[in-house]
């Protein structure tokens, strides 16, 4: 009988090590705030994700007889006004600013891409109107457009993605133009002319690719500053409504309480809305060095 030692059985690596081989590979080289930003973001992804599985408490269950309880054993960032725990609406209320931020900055940066590659593209009097008109809108104070835009059509989640979208497009499509600009001039863009590509075929195959690294800059910082507006509507009452336990929500209903003492809710939630900021400036830091080390 042939022994059954000569042919061994095939070994297959876990999922888990093939997973993280694969991770090992995508981060190799990327600079250190990159992956910090990451770190962070991925730990807020996972509590949007996961919260209602992770929360200690109901974040909407009130205790009128725990009302503004500091930091202890039991509720670890204390509890609100209304007696709920801080830290389990903090886990929660993730949730809302995941969702609208980046629907917001991916509406804005796609919007502003297709608008910069036009106009950085063309010359003459496409250009010329359309950067006026570039400039007219970047002449009004974000906040202000912002604020007046959701006074008029009411605050609600879509209106704050359509808004800050909206707000956002000009903005990107400045930055774009200008790598088109330049990307145009090259000898490849010269060498497409004359194989008889059309000008749709040489903006979205030949010149898009070459500024995808400026996008991605624009799209992380733009997110960064998506988080930060949504944060500051909220707490204005004009961004996401009650009963949601956003954070700037949270911080407009504790403020009123730090001439008493009562710090908690402002500077945990605070805290959560900075490292949010905070992270996706890092990513964008770490992507924009990485693309530099490459060239």
């Amino acid at each position: 009988m042939m022994d059954l030692l000569e042919f061994p059985a095939p070994s297959h690596a876990p999922i888990v090590l093939r997973v993280a081989a694969r991770l090992g590979r995508a981060v190799r080289g990327l600079p250190l705030s990159a992956i910090i930003g990451s770190l962070i973001l991925a730990f807020w992804i996972a509590c949007a994700l996961f919260g209602d599985r992770l929360v200690p408490y109901d974040p909407y269950a009130e205790d009128f007889l725990a009302t503004l309880t500091p930091p202890d054993a039991a509720h670890w960032f204390g509890t609100d006004h209304l007696g709920r725990d801080v830290l389990s609406r903090i886990i929660v209320g993730s949730r809302d600013i995941l969702l609208v931020a980046p629907l917001a900055t991916l509406g804005g940066v796609a919007a502003g891409t297709v608008i910069g590659l036009v106009l950085g593209y063309f010359d003459g009097l496409v250009d010329a109107i359309g950067a006026r008109l570039l400039d007219t809108l970047m002449a009004f104070p974000f906040i202000v457009l912002v604020t007046m835009t959701l006074v008029a059509l009411g605050p609600s989640n879509l209106t704050v993605i359509l808004v800050i979208a909206i707000a956002y497009a000009p903005l990107v499509a400045r930055t774009v133009r200008a790598a088109v600009r330049e990307q145009k001039e090259r000898e490849y863009v010269s060498a497409a002319r004359l194989g008889g590509e059309n000008a749709f075929a040489i903006m979205v195959l030949e010149i898009l690719p070459n500024i995808r690294e400026t996008i991605l800059i624009e799209l992380v910082t733009r997110l960064g500053y998506a988080f930060f507006s949504i944060a500051t509507l909220s707490f204005l009452g004009l961004g996401i409504q009650p009963p949601s336990a956003d954070w700037g929500l949270a911080v407009a209903e504790g403020y009123g309480f730090l001439t008493g003492g009562k710090w908690w809710v402002v500077v945990f939630n605070s805290g959560a809305i900075v490292s949010l900021v905070m992270a996706t400036n890092l990513i964008a830091q770490g992507v924009g060095a990485f693309e530099n080390i490459e060239r």
